[in-house]
């Protein structure tokens, strides 16, 4: 796999088991797998845990990567398929538990509270507010920068119905913020 790409040639020196590549991957790589998987999981140790086992999987695996997506993809794809794993077996209950102690308690009365947070706060809660597959769609896109395609790589569904969340999740979007008293101008 002789190719100009760096990420290419440090999977194929991984999938020799070249220790040093590997070590690069994960340099070039780690932020940014952890970032997507807590975007996921919201745990920080979780995300962390996640991390370590993308690249340990990413250590045994390297051989089999196909060279069809960018590295880059393939790294997301397995941490999403990690994240979702591990979400499936968590108990619905433990899922409302860790939510509601995450609730911040204001005591401020509403105007107050309102003048306190920033746009980009309001923008994170309107985001957060959006069913999990709007807000994954929504994560890859704008904060990974990935294509319509690599999306539909990295989540395992068809590119027409990345596009269609991508539609719904902006109208969404567009009522939430509303709703919320953003304007659509960016800062």
């Amino acid at each position: 796999m002789t190719n100009t790409d760096p990420d290419r040639d440090l999977i194929s020196r991984t999938a020799a088991k070249d220790r040093a590549a590997m070590h690069a991957l994960f340099a070039r790589h780690n932020v940014r797998v952890f970032r997507f998987l807590m975007g996921r999981v919201r745990n920080e140790a979780i995300a962390e845990e996640l991390t370590s086992e993308v690249f340990l999987d990413v250590w045994r695996l390297a051989g089999r990567y196909e060279g069809r997506a960018a590295v880059t993809t393939w790294l997301l794809a397995i941490a999403n398929n990690k994240a979702m794993s591990l979400l499936r077996k968590k108990r619905e209950d433990e899922l409302e538990d860790e939510l509601a102690e995450q609730v911040e308690d204001d005591g401020d009365d509403p105007e107050e509270s309102e003048q306190k947070r920033s746009k980009a706060e309001l923008m994170r809660e309107t985001i957060n507010a959006l069913s999990h597959e709007h807000r994954e769609v929504i994560d890859l896109v704008y904060y990974h920068e990935k294509s319509v395609k690599e999306v539909a790589e990295i989540t395992g569904i068809p590119e027409a119905t990345v596009k269609t969340r991508m539609h719904y999740a902006r109208k969404a979007l567009g009522e939430l913020m509303k709703q919320a008293g953003i304007d659509r101008g960016w800062p």
